[in-house]
C-alpha cells in the first residue's frame, strides 16, 4: 500500500500540530463521504486550527461543520495569477500537515508548486513525492470511505496504524441538527409535510442519460407509494425542475420541494423520512448518511455499486442496478421498497 523508504519515515505531528489544511473541492456526494475522514483529522489534531480549502458551494456547510475552524473557497482559482496567490497563501501559512482528500490532477499540481521552493509540506495524498503517499493501484476502484480510510492509515492517523472492524471513519451528519438547533425550518412541517413521507431524488448528471431513471417510472412509483398512504416528496436542484414538474403532472399527490431545500434541510428531512429512492447523486448519499433507509438506482455502464453506492450508518441501503436505468422496471424497484419492510400493513 505505501511505498518503501530508505530514509527515516515521516511522522504525523498528531496532537502537536497547530495549523492543518484539508483540501476537498467537490462534488457533493464525495464531499459528504469525506466527512468521516475530516472528523478523524479533527480528533488527531485536537488543538490545531483546521482550515478547509473548498469551493463556494460548500462555504456555508463548511462553516457549520464541527471538524474545521476556517473555510477558504478559492480552491479552484481561475487563471495563473489567482493560482499563484493561492499557492503563496498556502506556503505562507506553513501548515504542519496538509490532507488532500480531492487527490485530483489539480491538487497534485498544488503540491508540485509548493515543493518548488522553500520547505516541502508534509502532505497526505496521491503524489509520488508526498510524505504520505497513498499508492494503492486499486484506489480508483475503492469506495470513497474505504479509500480515505486507507489514505489516513498511510498518514498515521488511526490508532495503532489500522482501522479495525467497523472503526473506519464513517461520515456522521447528526451534528447538523445539534449545531443548528431544532428550528422550525428543519422540521417537515416547515414544508407542510406530515409523516409518513418518503423522498424521491430523480436527478443525475444531465449529460449521463444512463444514470437517470425515467420520470414516468418515478411517477408510477410515486403513485404506488401514495396508494400505500405515504407522501412522495421530490427534492433536487434547479436542473431537476422539469423532472419534478412531469412527475407531479402524472401523479398530483407527489409534492415537489425542488430548489426549496438547502443542504442542511436535506439532512433533516431525510432523518425523518420513512425511506428514500434515488439515482446515483449527491443528495442520495446525504439522505442515506442521515439515516434514511434507501433504494439506490445504479446504471452499470456508468457506475460500479461496489465503489460508489450510498451507505447508511445502520439502516439498509438496497442497490437496484441495470446496464442502463431505462432497463430497470418499476416492479423491480417496488419489490425492493417492499423488502425494506416499512410499508404500512
Amino acid at each position: 500500500m505505501a511505498r518503501t523508504e530508505t530514509t527515516m519515515s515521516p511522522v504525523n505531528p498528531g496532537a502537536s500540530a497547530k495549523e492543518v489544511l484539508i483540501i476537498k473541492l467537490s462534488a457533493l456526494g464525495d464531499f459528504v463521504l469525506s466527512l468521516g475522514a475530516m472528523k478523524a483529522v479533527r480528533e488527531t489534531h485536537p488543538s490545531a486550527r483546521i482550515t478547509l480549502l473548498t469551493t463556494p458551494f460548500f462555504e456555508e456547510f463548511g462553516k457549520i461543520c464541527p471538524y474545521v475552524d476556517r473555510v477558504e473557497t478559492d480552491g479552484r482559482p481561475e487563471g495563473m495569477k489567482a493560482t499563484a496567490a493561492l499557492i503563496q497563501r498556502i506556503r505562507k501559512a506553513d501548515y504542519d500537515i496538509i490532507y488532500d482528500f480531492q487527490t485530483s490532477g489539480r491538487t497534485k499540481n498544488y503540491f508540485t508548486a509548493l515543493s518548488r521552493s522553500g520547505k516541502t509540506p508534509l502532505w497526505s495524498g496521491h503524489h509520488e513525492k508526498a510524505a504520505f503517499f497513498h499508492d494503492n493501484a486499486e484506489r480508483g476502484r475503492m469506495h470513497s470511505i474505504d479509500r480515505l480510510a486507507e489514505q489516513l492509515e498511510v498518514a498515521g492517523v488511526p490508532p495503532e496504524g489500522r482501522w479495525l472492524g467497523t472503526s473506519a471513519p464513517f461520515p456522521d451528519l447528526s451534528w447538523v441538527r445539534h449545531k443548528l438547533g431544532d428550528t422550525p425550518r428543519l422540521q417537515p412541517a416547515y414544508f407542510s409535510l406530515e409523516q409518513p413521507y418518503m423522498l424521491l431524488i430523480p436527478g443525475a448528471s444531465a449529460h449521463r442519460e444512463a444514470k437517470r431513471w425515467p420520470e414516468e417510472n418515478y411517477a408510477e412509483l410515486a403513485s404506488r407509494v401514495a396508494d400505500a398512504g405515504i407522501q412522495p416528496v421530490i427534492i433536487g436542484g434547479k436542473a431537476e425542475g422539469p423532472l419534478a414538474h412531469e412527475i407531479v403532472r402524472r401523479e398530483p399527490r407527489a409534492k415537489s420541494l425542488v430548489t426549496r431545500t438547502d443542504l442542511f434541510q436535506i439532512v433533516t428531512l431525510a432523518e425523518k423520512a420513512l425511506f428514500v429512492v434515488g439515482n446515483d447523486t449527491g443528495p442520495m448519499h446525504m439522505a442515506t448518511l442521515a439515516g434514511a433507509p434507501g433504494i439506490a438506482l445504479f446504471a452499470l455502464t456508468e457506475s460500479n455499486p461496489d465503489h460508489a453506492a450510498p451507505r447508511g450508518p445502520k439502516q439498509p441501503v438496497i442497490i437496484n442496478s441495470a446496464p442502463t436505468l431505462k432497463e430497470l422496471s418499476v416492479d423491480d424497484v417496488w419489490q425492493s421498497v417492499r423488502a425494506l419492510g416499512l410499508l404500512p400493513a
